[in-house]
Protein backbone atom coordinates (compact mmCIF):
# COMPACT_ATOMS: atom_id res chain seq x y z
CA UNK A 1 0.00 0.00 0.00
CA UNK A 2 3.01 2.30 0.74
CA UNK A 3 4.31 1.62 -2.64
CA UNK A 4 1.35 2.48 -4.43
CA UNK A 5 0.69 5.95 -2.67
CA UNK A 6 4.08 6.64 -3.01
CA UNK A 7 3.98 6.39 -6.98
CA UNK A 8 0.58 8.43 -6.68
CA UNK A 9 2.43 11.18 -5.07
CA UNK A 10 5.35 10.96 -7.43
CA UNK A 11 3.21 11.06 -10.63
CA UNK A 12 0.70 13.65 -9.12
CA UNK A 13 3.75 15.56 -8.20
CA UNK A 14 5.32 15.60 -12.16
CA UNK A 15 1.89 16.15 -13.64
CA UNK A 16 1.51 19.08 -11.34
CA UNK A 17 5.13 20.60 -12.41
CA UNK A 18 4.19 19.66 -16.00
CA UNK A 19 1.29 21.19 -16.16
CA UNK A 20 1.39 24.16 -13.46
CA UNK A 21 3.11 26.84 -16.13
CA UNK A 22 0.25 26.22 -18.87
CA UNK A 23 -2.66 27.19 -16.56
CA UNK A 24 -0.27 29.85 -14.99
CA UNK A 25 0.70 31.54 -18.56
CA UNK A 26 -1.65 30.02 -20.71
CA UNK A 27 -3.08 34.34 -21.99
CA UNK A 28 1.09 35.41 -21.41
CA UNK A 29 3.89 35.41 -23.81
CA UNK A 30 6.94 36.66 -22.59
CA UNK A 31 9.95 37.19 -25.27
CA UNK A 32 12.35 35.47 -23.37
CA UNK A 33 10.29 32.62 -23.25
CA UNK A 34 9.66 32.69 -27.18
CA UNK A 35 13.02 32.72 -27.46
CA UNK A 36 14.29 29.54 -25.40
CA UNK A 37 11.15 28.18 -27.38
CA UNK A 38 12.99 28.83 -30.38
CA UNK A 39 16.78 28.11 -29.40
CA UNK A 40 16.49 25.22 -27.06
CA UNK A 41 15.56 22.52 -29.79
CA UNK A 42 18.77 23.11 -31.60
CA UNK A 43 21.30 23.40 -28.57
CA UNK A 44 19.83 19.99 -27.29
CA UNK A 45 19.91 18.81 -30.77
CA UNK A 46 23.96 20.07 -30.33
CA UNK A 47 24.47 18.91 -26.79
CA UNK A 48 23.03 15.19 -27.82
CA UNK A 49 25.50 15.24 -31.19
CA UNK A 50 28.33 16.01 -28.67
CA UNK A 51 27.46 13.46 -26.50
CA UNK A 52 27.09 10.79 -28.66
CA UNK A 53 30.42 11.24 -30.73
CA UNK A 54 32.41 12.45 -27.30
CA UNK A 55 33.67 8.38 -27.33
CA UNK A 56 34.52 7.80 -31.11
CA UNK A 57 38.06 6.82 -31.61
CA UNK A 58 39.04 7.27 -35.06
CA UNK A 59 42.33 5.22 -34.66
CA UNK A 60 40.75 2.17 -33.94
CA UNK A 61 38.16 -0.28 -35.13
CA UNK A 62 35.75 0.46 -37.41
CA UNK A 63 37.43 4.56 -37.42
CA UNK A 64 33.84 5.53 -36.40
CA UNK A 65 32.39 5.13 -39.81
CA UNK A 66 28.97 3.41 -38.41
CA UNK A 67 28.80 7.36 -36.40
CA UNK A 68 29.65 9.08 -39.82
CA UNK A 69 27.22 7.37 -41.66
CA UNK A 70 24.68 7.97 -38.98
CA UNK A 71 25.39 11.38 -38.41
CA UNK A 72 25.25 12.15 -42.49
CA UNK A 73 21.78 10.29 -42.42
CA UNK A 74 20.29 12.77 -40.19
CA UNK A 75 21.51 15.76 -41.62
CA UNK A 76 20.17 14.40 -45.24
CA UNK A 77 17.23 13.62 -44.11
CA UNK A 78 16.40 16.53 -41.99
CA UNK A 79 17.92 18.84 -45.42
CA UNK A 80 15.08 16.58 -47.36
CA UNK A 81 12.26 16.21 -45.16
CA UNK A 82 12.52 18.83 -42.42
CA UNK A 83 11.24 16.65 -39.74
CA UNK A 84 13.11 16.46 -36.92
CA UNK A 85 11.67 13.36 -34.97
CA UNK A 86 11.92 11.10 -38.96
CA UNK A 87 15.77 12.61 -38.75
CA UNK A 88 16.83 11.34 -35.16
CA UNK A 89 14.75 8.11 -35.96
CA UNK A 90 16.25 7.70 -39.44
CA UNK A 91 19.68 8.59 -37.89
CA UNK A 92 19.70 5.87 -35.29
CA UNK A 93 18.10 3.28 -37.63
CA UNK A 94 20.92 3.61 -40.28
CA UNK A 95 24.04 3.30 -36.94
CA UNK A 96 22.15 0.17 -35.53
CA UNK A 97 21.97 -1.27 -38.71
CA UNK A 98 25.52 -0.68 -39.13
CA UNK A 99 26.41 -1.37 -35.63
CA UNK A 100 24.23 -4.54 -35.89
CA UNK A 101 25.04 -5.90 -39.63
CA UNK A 102 28.19 -4.29 -41.25
CA UNK A 103 30.55 -4.63 -38.14
CA UNK A 104 29.16 -8.05 -35.85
Amino acid sequence: MHDLLLIAVIAFVTLLTRLLPFLLFKNHTHPIIEYLGNVLPFAIMAMLVVYCLKGVDLLSGNHGICEILGVLSVIGLHLWKRNTLLSIFGGTIVYMLCVQVLFI
